[in-house]
């Protein structure tokens, strides 16, 4: 029997470099822990107040720093705390909860998880395939039916995949050797390999990369569209085909994909404890202080304009009507919103940034969840000893199936369906409980023995990102090509060459960093924007913790030209 998850705490004690490392080899972690701090400002600026615009990760960690180093960041927020590390109930106050955004995060986001440390939130293994977490996993693919527990239990084809992806990534993409320099923290020579690579693959995409490898080559057709539907680590990889090649380089070079982990009672917990934390180092107030209390218990509500006033100052206009001027302003929300949602002067930024601001794409995502009784699914069938239910992927609607055990006298929680791109779009019209229909049916002809709707409790829980005015989508992928709209988009916090006129603005988020969909890109992004206000209202970083800003012109994304 597979081991059971174990509460644990993430250490962190020995990251790698941070998820950012092959594009800004940075170490926000050690920056963030350093004895000296990220920075100060002058005394004159004290009390100044800057617009953080978005509750989601990437502003609370911002607006938590800044109130740290002694400036008052005012929140604007259309909807809760949180954005997409939104962890919904089943039951208040219990820890059974479905994760409609965010729900696994990897061991090399060092700088997510200090703040994770920080508030004392327990953590468990993530239930991926093939995974002990997870105990078993079913494959359901092109009809035929298979039961895991680790890779060595499928047909060889599987092992034969495997082999070839690992094999093509140590052959084209030199991925050995790039481990090594994350693993030493060799900035040099990671950023050597790594931009070798953007040049070669930012144009190609990654079923390029796949259709003309030669591991590939010499397989079938039917390996590539297994791989495409089952993957390895986190489940398919089908709906990233059209993204490019750099971007899947990413998420496996910097171990996204592997060593999982959940927040035990939602992962909400992180964004909502900034927010209510107290913390003992703090400049200028008094302690006792938190983003709480400077908001008096709620933010300001969403925004609708945003408008140049001066060089010096920026006007933010709520939902409401109400005015305020600010030195500076953070916009954390995704991308689109500035042209759907915002009124936003078009001469706060440069044509070619809202060029890479309007051209930002965006994924689409969907998930359904079910609250049961128990985590029936541990109960062992006597004849074959297989678990009754398990991790599923399969080719019918509900493409990932999620199992999530609190423990044997607890309830549990099943997604039912985790879905993207096109599978996501399929759900886009139903409601909640056309869903739970659709995606039962679907598991009913895998399981046809087992009742999973006799142990329903409670009312189920949807999500489409796509059709939330807010979002627009659920995260970023960049197509071929996107790399030089990333490098305007994520450099935007470094404004010395920039005209006055474009100053004082920054933007941040998982979709402005190089990372999209992993919540270390908000948290970076965060504090690249943290950074760049202190920089405007005339602080500074200690000589001894230069800044993500500092080393930007040493270690900065490569800029390919037009």
């Amino acid at each position: 029997m597979a081991a059971r998850s174990v509460d644990s705490v993430v250490d962190t004690t020995h990251r790698p470099v941070t998820i950012f490392g092959p594009d800004f080899p940075f170490a926000y972690d050690e920056w963030l822990a350093h004895p000296s701090g990220i920075g100060t400002v002058p005394a004159s600026a004290y009390g100044t107040e800057v617009a953080v615009i978005g509750a989601g990760m990437a502003g609370m960690t911002a607006a938590y720093e800044l109130m740290r180093m002694g400036l008052r960041p005012v929140v604007y927020e259309p909807d809760r705390i949180g954005g997409r590390l939104r962890s919904e109930p089943f039951v208040p106050g219990e820890p059974e909860v479905a994760e409609l955004g965010g729900m696994r995060f990897p061991a090399s986001s060092s700088t997510f998880f200090r703040y994770v440390d920080q508030f004392g939130l327990r953590t468990r293994p993530f239930p991926n395939p093939l995974t002990a977490a997870a105990g078993s996993t079913v494959l359901d693919l092109n009809g035929e039916t298979l039961y895991a527990e680790t890779l060595d239990d499928l047909p060889p084809i599987y092992r034969q995949i495997s082999d070839a992806w690992d094999s093509a990534l140590d052959r084209i993409a030199g991925f050995g050797a790039l481990q090594d320099a994350i693993r030493h923290r060799d900035v040099g020579e990671l950023k050597n390999r790594w931009n070798q690579l953007v040049t070669e693959w930012d144009d190609r995409s990654f079923y390029d990369f796949l259709a003309t490898s030669k591991e590939f080559g010499e397989l079938t057709f039917r390996h590539r569209e297994l791989f495409g539907q089952v993957g390895f680590g986190t489940g398919g990889w089908d709906s990233d085909f059209g993204n490019s090649m750099l971007e899947i380089l990413r998420v496996v070079l910097t171990n996204c994909d592997t060593d999982q982990h959940l927040i035990v009672g939602g992962c909400e917990q992180v964004p909502r404890s900034l927010w209510t934390d107290t913390p003992a180092r703090i400049t200028h107030w008094p302690v006792g202080t938190s983003l709480m209390s400077l908001h008096h218990g709620a933010t300001k509500a969403g925004v609708a304009a945003i408008r140049r006033i001066d060089d010096d100052r920026i006007e933010v206009v709520d939902r409401y009507g109400d005015s305020r001027e600010f030195r500076a302003v953070i916009a954390t929300c995704q991308a689109w919103l500035l042209t759907t949602e915002i009124d936003c002067d078009e001469s706060l930024f440069s044509q070619e940034l809202w060029m890479a601001l309007d051209r930002t794409r965006y994924m689409q995502s969907s998930k359904t969840f079910v609250m049961v009784d128990r985590p029936f699914w541990r109960d062992r069938d006597p004849d074959t000893g297989h678990e009754t239910l398990s991790m599923t992927l399969t080719d019918r609607l509900t493409r990932g199936t999620y199992l999530f055990d609190n423990g044997p006298n607890r309830p549990g929680v099943i997604c039912l369906s985790y879905s993207w791109m096109s599978d996501s779009l399929k759900m886009l019209p139903h409601s909640v409980d056309r869903r739970v229909d659709l995606a039962l049916a679907a598991l009913r002809k895998i399981y046809p023995d087992v009742d999973i709707a006799g142990h329903i409790v409670g009312k189920p829980i949807t999500v489409s990102w796509e059709d939330d005015p807010h979002f627009l989508g659920a995260f970023k992928g960049a197509l071929p090509g996107h790399y030089r709209y990333n490098t305007r988009m994520y450099g935007h916090f470094v404004q010395d060459s920039l005209p006055p006129a474009e100053r004082g603005i920054f933007i941040a988020g998982d979709d402005v960093s190089f990372m999209p969909a992993w919540v270390e890109g908000a948290v970076q992004t965060g504090l690249n924007a943290v950074w760049g206000v202190m920089r405007h209202v005339g602080g500074a970083t200690h000589p001894d913790n230069p800044g993500p800003g500092d080393r930007y012109p040493d270690i900065g994304p490569l800029d390919i030209g037009l």
